[in-house]
């Protein structure tokens, strides 16, 4: 972590996930009474002990967080008025979608990463990031997934390039589709047309094209979601870019269906003026560009 990264980090606590924040903190409390520092080298057993004590603990305090989550789940299903525990605790605390069986991906991350045996270093952010994403794996394999969603830069394909046939994304995409399961792509790409969005993914739709082992409900499973959910498409066989777009009609919620066209067009009035004031004050090397959902600069 860099310096520049600490102090940012340390500022910037609404960036933080406080759920995130909130397991750390119940683990430090072990990590504080078990972990030996200093009067013990070369003391193997009293080592082992206190790894061994540290694991139960941490284990412990993972399967009471598990719990929590399935109450909040219960909860959030029955549209109960009274706030489940775990969001009194961490009232940023959202939906979940899945069960997470923490204890599991605990135990199974610490088998990787020793994450009981450290002396010096309490468990940290990425220590219980790496949980919960291990546990949402757990969660998903179990066959109840039916939707998988994904960025396009830097998770499907490097910044700026494309989704080439050659990936070894592609065949992973596609036992998703074999296996009944919709895939969104969400990327803040914003052409309005499919052509834009074929020139990105190609190589996932003309695979999807000529696939032989899909069926046309199976290929119509994929939907593409751009300009920071402002465009969606939908996989097309007859399309020449392979997909069409969706009426804004069929899938705007209530509160963006509610916005209107001078009410957009007055906000990204603003935002233009006021890149046009930096540019300006600032003497910056950039130009401006205007879509019909955006406004942005780039370097001139």
């Amino acid at each position: 972590m860099t310096t520049r990264y600490r102090v940012e980090y340390a500022l910037k606590t609404h960036r933080r996930d406080q759920f995130i924040e909130w397991v750390k903190g119940l683990l430090a409390v072990p990590f504080v009474l078990y972990s030996q520092p200093t009067g013990i080298v070369g003391d193997g057993t009293s080592i082992a002990k206190m790894s061994e004590e540290a694991h139960r603990r941490y284990a412990e305090i993972m399967h009471d967080v598990e719990m929590m989550i399935d109450d909040h789940i219960a909860r959030q299903n029955q549209d109960s008025p009274i706030p489940s525990k775990l969001g009194m605790l961490v009232p940023t605390a959202g939906p979940f979608f899945t069960r997470l069986p923490l204890e599991a991906a605990f135990k199974y991350q610490d088998r990787k990463r020793y994450i009981s045996c450290r002396r010096y270093v309490a468990p940290s952010f990425n220590d219980v990031r790496l949980v919960l994403n291990s546990a949402q794996i757990m969660a998903v394999t179990n066959g109840t997934l039916q939707l998988a969603t994904f960025d396009g830069d830097v998770t499907l394909y490097e910044d700026g390039q494309n989704l080439e046939p050659s990936s070894p994304i592609v065949p992973r995409l596609m036992h998703l589709l074999r296996s009944n399961i919709k895939i969104g792509i969400v990327t803040a790409a914003g052409y309005t047309t499919a052509d834009g969005y074929y020139g990105r993914l190609h190589g996932l739709l003309e695979t999807i094209a000529a696939s032989t082992e899909l069926d046309p409900v199976q290929k119509q499973n994929l939907v593409i979601m751009g300009g920071e959910a402002n465009y969606l498409f939908e996989y097309s066989q007859s399309s020449p870019h392979r997909l069409a777009p969706v009426p804004r009609s069929q899938w705007l919620t209530p509160e963006m269906a509610g916005w209107s066209e001078s009410d957009i067009s007055a906000l990204l009035d603003v935002a233009e003026t006021a890149l046009r004031d930096c540019i300006r004050s600032m003497n910056l090397p950039a130009r401006l560009i205007r879509k019909d959902r955006a406004v942005g600069i780039i370097p001139d």
